[in-house]
């Protein structure tokens, strides 16, 4: 079992970024909680741009240039409350693959932004493999409250094999 963390960066968490995540932090203090509740257990992710874009990647950059950075670039990098955290790196909405299925032993607990890309589509590729999967409600905004509760019900659709919790359910 791992909890995977998802892209809890400056890019998202910048007001002024073209990709801000209102409700960003209120995600902070319960994602500090459930990294004591599974200590070494934690693995965090960066989506960051591809070099070089391409397919359907090459219209959704030409809509968000600003993104098109560097990993090393500071909106690439963790918010500072968790600096210096290894990352699993990505250039995909989704960080399931065979990095976090490693870790994850047939069961993945999620948290971070937003819930309404890359939380459910990491959701849904785990599922698939088989993974139960467990998305902490409090520790997860979307792009907006209201994609926030939507993608939450989309994935309690999923049931059993997805289920949403509480940072309190884990403890």
């Amino acid at each position: 079992m791992v909890l995977a963390l998802i892209d809890l960066q400056r890019i998202f968490a910048d007001p002024k970024s073209g990709w801000a995540t209102p409700g960003f932090e209120r995600v902070i203090e319960p994602t500090k909680q459930l990294i004591s509740i599974f200590g070494a257990d934690v693995v965090f992710t960066r989506f960051v741009a591809p070099e070089k874009p391409s397919g359907a990647w090459v219209p959704y950059y030409e809509e968000f240039p600003f993104a098109l950075q560097p990993p090393d670039a500071d909106d690439y990098q963790l918010v500072d409350e968790f600096k210096g955290a290894p990352t699993l790196d990505k250039t995909t909405f989704g960080a399931w693959g065979p990095a976090l299925a490693a870790r994850a032993d047939g069961r993945l607990v999620l948290g971070g932004v937003t819930t309404d890309c890359c939380v459910i589509s990491t959701a849904l590729a785990a599922v698939d493999a088989g993974v139960q999967v467990q998305v902490v409600e409090e520790a997860c905004a979307g792009s907006t409250d209201e994609n926030h509760h939507k993608a939450l019900d989309i994935m309690r659709l999923y049931a059993p094999m997805i289920e949403i919790v509480s940072v309190e359910q884990l403890r």
